[in-house]
């Protein structure tokens, strides 16, 4: 009995010794696997021509991916997606794309999506006041920043009142159909948490995308390397 109550004891020390650790390595796969996600869903849609229009995606700052997100959480409340936004680097977001900071998609009521069927959603942030915003913290859009549905289709203008009025433009693909969707009263905020689990250490947004310090991580390199090849230079 007594070497029964010692195993027992053992065990326990273990697991809390361990435990914290295993979390942790957990919840980094878990967001790696969403950075590796976004990459795909970005290269889905961009290899389609009549998607997102090249002259949009050649003016857009940065370009924010949620993937799978489950319209059913909108429905019901509290819940949201997950994903990433990368940037173009250099001071006036002229230069290449840089490494991603990790963001949160959350509120809005989108009565006709419910079903549980899960959506990925695209954003495009077309100017700098736009890109700056979202960096500094949570931005409702409609409100802190203006958003429209994206225009769809090679020939689709990118010098239309909405793509010029707007700072950023949304898109959403369910079910292979791929359109513009207006997320407006939803809010999108970088995910602090979730970039500490990436990065390894505590970083903001700011400091990710604007210092043009921070290495693009192995799981984003799809992402990054997706944008690098359909969008190599900023054409304002």
């Amino acid at each position: 009995m007594k070497n029964l109550i010692a195993c027992l004891l053992a065990v326990i020390l273990i697991l809390q010794l361990t435990g914290p650790e295993v979390a942790r390595a957990a919840k980094k796969d878990k967001d790696e696997d969403r950075l590796k996600d976004c990459g795909a869903v970005l290269k889905e849609i961009l290899d389609i021509p009549d998607d997102i229009p090249q002259g949009l995606l050649d003016k857009a700052d940065c370009v924010v991916v949620y993937p799978s997100v489950l319209k059913a959480a909108f429905v019901v409340g509290g819940s949201y997606g997950r994903g990433a936004m990368t940037c173009r680097k250099g001071e006036n977001f002229t230069g290449s794309w840089g490494a991603p900071t990790m963001m949160a998609l959350e509120g809005g009521s989108f009565g006709f999506q419910i079903g549980g069927q899960a959506t990925d959603f695209v954003l495009l942030v077309m100017n700098e006041g736009g890109a700056r915003g979202i960096l500094a913290g949570k931005v409702k859009l409609g409100g802190d920043a203006s958003v429209a549905a994206g225009p769809v289709g090679r020939a689709a203008s990118a010098e239309t009142d909405v793509t010029l009025r707007s700072e950023i433009l949304s898109y959403s693909r369910s079910r292979g159909l791929f359109a513009g969707i207006s997320l407006e009263g939803s809010t999108i905020r970088p995910d602090n948490k979730a970039n500490k689990q990436i990065y390894g250490k505590k970083l903001e947004a700011r400091q990710i995308v604007l210092s043009d310090q921070v290495r693009v991580p192995a799981a984003a390199e799809k992402l990054v390397s997706t944008l690098d090849t359909k969008t190599p230079r900023h054409k304002p």
